[in-house]
């Protein structure tokens, strides 16, 4: 065994462990340990409440989203958007249109955004566990229906009936505006409700989902043109790879975008609240490490006797040093790894058994937790950081003095 370790730990666990010294010595690892351990949760519930946004804005998004960078439309009946149809790892090819429309139902108005969609697009069962009212059906024969979002089926009064028309408005593209006469100047569509669209994303709560066919008259566009084509992909398929693969087939003049890139805002704010987070967390361990500071030092000079003991026996300074080093750094470690065991243990027994509710209605029903083993790895290796600068000013500064 290494004598360092061996005199330090005889110090740390010594039978006469009720003087000043050790109790601060205690009471520092229980500082740490209960900071870690408040560390490892927080991070993890975090982690939870990360999973169930990133499903929520998730589920309703393509996997990927292809865009023309130099016009706002553009055709889908190229040679390239015919082999990307053929991909083996593409289920679902789907056009759509979006527009900022303006719309009236019975006596409400309002603007929207509207987005004309494929068939194929509602058959998606992803899309279908958004409805949480009515359903997804485009058209009832000949009679053009529309899903609203539940912002807008709110904030207009809308319901999934069979009654009321949605009157919908946009600029004809072939028309100059008449001040005499400014309804000359509007194409017109109306479809009847049939659904309410929640999906958790803010961006789909204020839309109109409609046949695309009836998207494209209203915005006088003609068949075949597009805004947007939505891939979905099997689950299987490596992403990365697969929007490569597209971006390749398309060539240049096309933006092909993963899911995260279509919410790299949302997801880059939440990597920087975990980070804000970790770092505030840190900093309190940071400071309760301050005691371990305290004890080293008192200790040191309390072992005076026995410093000079070794001393005499041939020990060398560096010899000293470690000792007192790994006392402290005995005292870090050991609080951060029982802290991080019960943080553990907490977490996945709220993971798997469900003790904190949450309160008022969420989508969920208890805290989320998600312990991922790069926390654990991030906090402990912070943990030892701290104790490695800790650590190393008393047993420098200290002993300086005295050998």
């Amino acid at each position: 065994m290494n004598l360092s370790y061996f005199i330090a730990r005889r110090y740390l666990f010594a039978k006469k462990s009720h003087n000043v010294i050790n109790i601060i010595s205690l009471i520092s690892a229980i500082g740490i340990a209960v900071g870690s351990c408040a560390l490892i949760m927080v991070l993890s519930i975090y982690n939870g409440f990360e999973d169930v946004v990133r499903g929520m804005y998730d589920r309703a998004m393509p996997d990927i989203a292809v865009t023309c960078d130099s016009a706002k439309y553009f055709r889908t009946d190229t040679e390239a958007f015919r082999t990307i149809r053929s991909m083996p790892s593409v289920t679902s090819f789907t056009e759509s249109i979006e527009e900022t429309v303006f719309l009236t139902y019975d006596r409400e108005e309002g603007t929207a955004m509207l987005k004309g969609v494929e068939q194929s697009y509602t058959e998606d069962p992803e899309i279908q566990s958004c409805i949480v009212d009515g359903e997804f059906t485009l058209m009832h024969g000949e009679v053009a229906q529309a899903v609203t979002g539940r912002g807008l089926a709110v904030e207009m009064g809308i319901m999934p009936r069979f009654l009321d028309p949605i009157e919908v408005y946009f600029p004809a593209r072939d028309r100059d505006i008449s001040l005499l006469n400014p309804a000359a100047s509007l194409n017109k569509e109306t479809f009847f409700p049939i659904g309410t669209f929640f999906s958790g994303n803010e961006g789909y709560s204020h839309t109109l989902f409609v046949p695309i066919e009836r998207a494209r008259r209203l915005i006088g566009l003609q068949d075949n043109e597009a805004g947007k084509v939505e891939l979905r992909l099997t689950g299987d398929a490596d992403v990365r790879q697969t929007v490569k693969e597209v971006s390749g087939i398309l060539g240049p003049g096309f933006t092909v975008k993963d899911k995260y890139m279509q919410n790299e805002t949302v997801y880059r704010m939440m990597r920087i609240e975990k980070a804000v987070i970790f770092m505030i967390l840190l900093f309190i361990i940071i400071v309760v490490s301050c005691n371990v500071f305290g004890s080293l030092t008192m200790l040191i000079i309390e072992k005076r006797d026995d410093i000079a003991t070794l001393q005499h026996l041939g020990a060398r300074p560096g010899l000293i040093r470690r000792i007192f080093f790994n006392e402290g750094w005995m005292i870090i470690l050991l609080g951060a790894v029982i802290g991080l065991a019960v943080g553990i243990i907490l977490c996945l027994i709220q993971q798997h058994v469900g003790v904190i509710r949450m309160p008022g209605s969420f989508v969920v029903e208890y805290y989320p937790v998600v312990i991922k083993p790069g926390d654990i790895i991030l906090t402990l290796g912070g943990i030892a950081l701290i104790g490695l600068l800790i650590t190393a000013l008393p047993t420098r500064r200290t002993l300086s003095k005295i050998l």
